[in-house]
């Protein structure tokens, strides 16, 4: 009932810039969070950042802080990850996620457990 669209992912080079963004459409909740996790070849899907609705509650991977930054807009019901300053280690397929309901604990938005949707990924490539 809900689909997640992923766009914004391509190719940079170390030290650049690039934003994706996540659509979603269909039934809409009162309470949900969104959050961004990636997977890189021979490895497990990583948490990288959550926020809740109102913006109130955002959460970073210790990897990601100081570099990205995630922020919501509900008007389109679009959640964006500026991502900066990006390194080859970045290179991943990147997907999106939303969870229906009241719960932004830690423990919940940083788990792909945790969430309810997934968008089909977007493939972030950085070259050094």
């Amino acid at each position: 009932q809900v689909q997640l669209v992923e766009s914004g992912g391509g190719l940079v080079q170390a030290g650049g810039s690039l934003r994706l963004s996540c659509a979603a459409s269909g039934r809409t909740f009162s309470n949900y969070a969104m959050g961004w996790f990636r997977q890189a070849p021979g490895k497990e899907r990583e948490f990288v950042a959550a926020i809740s609705k109102s913006g109130g509650t955002i959460y970073y991977a210790d990897s990601v802080k100081g570099r990205f930054t995630i922020s919501l807009d509900n008007a389109k019901n679009t959640v964006y990850l500026q991502m900066n300053n990006l390194k080859p280690e970045d290179t991943a397929v990147y997907y999106c996620a939303a969870r229906w309901g009241p719960n932004t604990v830690v423990v919940v938005l940083t788990t792909p457990t945790g969430y309810d949707y997934w968008g089909q990924g977007t493939q972030v490539t950085v070259s050094s």
